[in-house]
């Protein structure tokens, strides 16, 4: 629990700190965000705001996760980081240097696209697929691997479905999660405030596990076979702490942005969460929101395809508010209200699946 705090606090600190750094930094090198043409008219006053912010969020978090843990080395306890927290913290990483790559080009050529859409889907499964091949490994006393041929909900359910197969569902979950953040960012804070909530969902759902371990509790109906929860909530913790400084300067209206650098690695980390945690179709419904904003740019898209006629004023859903007349602050609060419902529901799914059966 100490672990958990520290890590918090030491992200929270050295993201509040650090983010304002680093908007001085990039406007003074120019790193300003470009805005697409087809984009809400509105978002015009936005352009050159510094941008890829989310290495501010990936930095801080990091720091926060391994000080947390150096703390406990002159302790009389010793707590090593973990198999299961460093391969999330390398699913973050990996797809926040993806999208970093993106929003270089995009302010080197000057332009709102980045990488082509081909190298960007290849970075993402490349570091999807190293994750997917080591997330199987690293036993612990009891043969307890950081995930499972299995898909999960609350814990994992039904037969294997093979090293192949589970290759590409976390494939298929760490690119949908990923683009899934990066669709949500098109207004101020909308995306780390969303990302805090299901952050913070994760730290009680893995206390909660290791609370109900089956490595401490007994062999019980209820327990959880998660090789290490502790560390996976001190990683939720890193990494919330560090959006949520971040979220103070990127709060409308916003003075930096996070660019794909953060998006991209926040839909990583909470996709890796949710298998490390095996609760992966649980993250649909506590990340709803992400789901709910997916869904309009595919139905958007479909529907235009085969009528040529549109659904929503534009998508993602946000910018359908946008152009309805919402002002940009109602829209986020709003959503922040849906994502939180979501959470809610997700939660109390999680507890009310662990209570024992009379």
């Amino acid at each position: 629990m100490r672990n958990i705090l520290i890590a918090g606090a030491i992200s929270l600190l050295l993201s509040m700190v650090g983010t304002p750094l680093a908007i001085r930094l990039f406007a003074r090198r120019g790193y300003g965000q470009n805005i697409r043409e087809e984009g809400p008219s509105g978002h015009y006053d936005k352009k050159g705001t510094p941008t890829m912010g989310g290495t501010v969020i990936v930095i801080a978090a990091l720091i926060g996760y391994f000080l947390a843990h150096g703390v406990t080395v002159f302790s009389a306890v010793s707590d090593p980081p973990t198999a299961s927290g460093l391969l999330v913290l390398f699913l973050m990483t990996g797809l926040g240097a993806v999208g970093f790559l993106d929003d270089f080009i995009k302010i080197y050529k000057q332009r709102s696209l980045g990488l082509r859409s081909g190298a960007k889907a290849a970075g993402q499964l490349v570091v999807g697929a190293v994750f997917a091949v080591l997330v199987l490994r690293f036993p612990n006393a009891y043969a307890v691997t950081p995930a499972d041929t299995r898909v999960s909900f609350l814990r994992d359910i039904g037969p294997s479905i093979g090293l192949i197969g589970f290759v590409v569902w976390v494939l298929f979950f760490i690119v949908g999660f990923s683009n899934a953040v990066n669709l949500t960012d098109g207004l101020d804070g909308l995306a780390s405030g969303a990302t805090c909530l299901v952050l913070a969902a994760y730290v009680l759902i893995g206390n909660w596990q290791l609370r109900n371990s089956c490595t401490t509790v007994g062999f019980g109906p209820n327990c959880y076979w998660v090789r290490d929860p502790l560390d996976l909530a001190v990683v939720a913790a890193a990494v919330l702490g560090a959006c949520l400084g971040f979220l103070w300067w990127n709060a409308p209206p916003a003075k930096i942005f996070m660019g794909d650098t953060g998006s991209l690695a926040l839909g990583g980390v909470i996709a890796g969460l949710a298998f490390t945690t095996r609760t992966q179709l649980l993250l649909v419904i506590l990340g709803g929101l992400f789901a709910l904003i997916t869904m309009s740019v595919i139905i958007q898209v479909g529907f235009f395809k085969m009528t040529r006629k549109r659904v929503f004023r534009m998508a993602p859903l946000q910018h359908h508010f946008e152009l309805s007349g919402w002002a940009e602050t109602t829209i986020v609060v709003r959503f922040w209200l849906i994502a939180a419902l979501c959470v809610a529901a997700g939660l109390g799914l999680f507890y009310l699946e662990w209570m024992p059966k009379q």
